[in-house]
């Protein structure tokens, strides 16, 4: 790890678990933070068993969330864990938590009782709805979140309705959205010495993810249709089109795209016709009877390189094993080699990051903790001695 990271020398008491949360903090860990994710003995992040049939508590989603992280395992309902928290809190720069509004108040462990201790703390909270309002202490989760933000309403197709996507959208927005928040408030803390309190929702992610569309809304009332894989714009030369082997995105926007799009195929006759957008929308069952039928006559390849030449934007639709294979994927940062839990001569990859820079890049510090795995070596540099650690494990504590 590179000694200039941003984050280097900072420490992040995690309470996250699923994904919003750890995702976010990971950020952050990569970047140099020393991220302690705080887990209940014996259990952990239920994250550990999501999408898995193992039984090792390391699924995948959980490897990709919590890189780089140190794991300690303690009953927070335990009246000794409070010691522990606090000492832990003197050599902490932010928490993170996205417990149900007022869960961890009730435990003795929210903003108002860290600050009273430690007043510069950075404290984060990650909720469905936010800290406060009518509607804070409903449970949350991604799928309700893309229903009650509107980001369904506005996705499928007309025929047969809304869909979800399929990824946790509003999950993973949210996870940077936080990150972005922290970073932000430990870098106001560095200037002005002073501590924040952060309140991220989802909804509010949902709503920035949706910025373009909730804004044209608010301001022109427009309501979005359902129009599948066409373009929000409504130009026939923006669509999906089957070809004879697969899938391709085409997005021939601005006029010089949609002219060579119809030279491509044959038919600059039809954007001849006609030559301005809103003519051409008009004529969308005209423009695909002649689109349609070309893309399927040949590979997703052929028409990959005859857009290529003509300069019109294009891309196949990959599958995943397509997508994480390709050259420029892989030459990036987003995917990152780690020991696979258990077969320590395997390697595998999983997703860890969204940025480069030069000097310092996010580097992965460590691989994913086991359950507790550092409870003791944390505990240690608090100043436990061997005799109060067993006293603890004893008592049901960590």
């Amino acid at each position: 790890m590179s000694e200039h990271q941003a984050f280097s020398g900072l420490r992040i008491l995690d309470f996250t678990q699923v994904l919003a949360g750890p995702f976010a903090t990971q950020q952050l860990a990569q970047l140099g933070a020393d991220v302690i994710k705080i887990e209940a003995r014996g259990v952990g992040d239920i994250t550990r068993g999501l999408l898995s049939t193992g039984a090792d508590g390391m699924a995948p989603s959980f490897l990709t969330c919590n890189l780089g992280k140190r794991s300690l395992t303690l009953d927070l309902k335990h009246p000794q864990a409070k010691d522990i928290i606090f000492k832990l809190l003197d050599t902490a720069d932010a928490v993170v938590e996205n417990f149900k509004p007022g869960t961890i108040e009730r435990l003795g462990f929210g903003y108002e009782a860290m600050r009273a201790r430690k007043p510069d703390i950075v404290y984060a909270s990650i909720s469905g709805y936010g800290q406060s309002g009518p509607k804070s202490e409903l449970p949350a989760f991604d799928g309700a979140i893309q229903a009650a933000s509107g980001m369904m309403s506005i996705s499928g197709h007309a025929e047969t309705g809304p869909v979800r996507t399929g990824y946790f959208s509003v999950d993973m927005s949210t996870a940077l959205n936080a990150a972005f928040a922290i970073s932000a408030a430990l870098f106001r803390r560095h200037v002005t010495g002073e501590g924040q309190r952060i309140d991220v929702s989802m909804m509010d992610s949902a709503f920035v993810m949706q910025a373009a569309q909730v804004s044209n809304y608010l301001v022109n009332g427009t309501t979005p249709e359902l129009l599948g894989n066409a373009s929000p714009t409504r130009q026939p030369t923006a669509n999906v089109f089957a070809t004879s082997d697969g899938f391709i995105q085409v997005i021939g926007l601005r006029d010089a795209q949609a002219q060579a799009l119809m030279r491509a195929i044959g038919r600059e006759d039809l954007f001849e016709k006609h030559p301005e957008p809103v003519d051409r929308i008009r004529a969308t069952a005209e423009f695909a009877t002649a689109l349609n039928p070309a893309f399927a006559s040949n590979t997703t390849a052929h028409w990959l390189k005859v857009l290529q030449d003509e300069g019109v934007p294009a891309a196949a639709i990959q599958t995943l094993a397509e997508s994480t294979a390709d050259e420029q994927n892989q030459h990036r940062l987003s995917l990152t080699s780690i020991a696979k839990p258990g077969e320590p001569d395997t390697q595998v990859q999983v997703v860890s990051s969204g940025h480069m820079s030069e000097p310092a890049p996010p580097v992965v510090q460590r691989p994913p903790p086991e359950l507790g795995e550092h409870t003791e070596e944390i505990l240690i540099s608090l100043g436990y001695s061997a005799a109060e650690i067993a006293a603890l494990q004893k008592d049901e504590v960590i």
